[in-house]
């Protein structure tokens, strides 16, 4: 059996901190509604990830928040039943170590994108992590006709394949996944992935050929944006945290 890990560590405190924080901004920001979840790598063992409950994202406390192993097992769920999709999280978290949130969202301009398949690219230098461009996931193309819904390993697996080291994958019929280095970082790229598809989609009716941002200038723009992600993060959180005290 596995050590439990102290719930009272001042990491572990800090990171459910900012998951609950991260759960409230996004819900602000109409990246989520009711439905939606957002996790990160426990701070103290990379072989588990923190998830809330399955409730709506702007509904999230601290005393929601589960850990899971990377099988999606939960550790200590003690009634609380967790989100079906679960498993989208501890698969990229077993295929991308160097990711530590993970988001699934449900954004509109997203989601009309990944109809008609067409890849984001950014427009804008805060969305340079899209660049060269998003790939586009189809659950049916490998499982047949579903609820379209990630529900297994098996499918999250896949969903984890085709993200490959992308920032954003678009799920068609669903929405988008968005990873991060950070929680802070994850929940910049899920709301600017949406922001990106606002202005691609404006970009792409005018007439003239869209001139996005690529190559060095992609990676120069991206690497920037991540130094800063502490400015919006604290605008957002002050934002958030305003709204609930009322």
């Amino acid at each position: 059996m596995q050590r439990p890990i102290s719930p009272l560590s001042q990491a572990l405190v800090a990171t459910i901190e900012d998951l609950v924080d991260a759960n409230h901004i996004l819900a602000d920001q109409g990246v989520v509604d009711g439905f939606g979840h957002i996790s990160v790598r426990h701070p103290e063992d990379p072989t588990r990830y923190l998830l809330a409950k399955g409730i709506a994202p702007e509904q999230v406390a601290a005393e929601d928040i589960i850990a899971f192993d990377l099988d999606s097992e939960p550790i200590d769920a003690r009634g609380r039943v967790p989100y079906r999709e679960r498993f989208i999280h501890g698969e990229i978290y077993k295929a991308r170590p160097d990711v530590n949130s993970v988001i699934n969202a449900h954004s509109p301009w997203i989601l009309s994108f990944a109809a008609n398949r067409i890849p984001l690219q950014p427009i804008h230098n805060k969305a340079a992590f899209l660049a060269p461009a998003t790939p586009i996931f189809d659950l049916r193309d490998e499982f047949g006709a579903t609820d379209m819904l990630l529900t297994t390993p098996a499918q999250a697996r896949a969903l984890a394949q085709s993200l490959g080291n992308s920032a954003v994958v678009l799920l068609r019929g669903h929405g988008h996944v968005a990873v991060g280095p950070s929680v802070k970082v994850a929940v910049f790229r899920a709301y600017y992935a949406e922001f990106n598809a606002r202005l691609q989609a404006r970009a792409m009716s005018l007439p003239g050929s869209t001139v996005y941002i690529e190559g060095e200038e992609a990676e120069k723009a991206d690497r920037t944006m991540q130094q800063v992600d502490e400015r919006p993060w604290a605008l957002w959180k002050s934002k958030s945290r305003a709204l609930r005290a009322r």
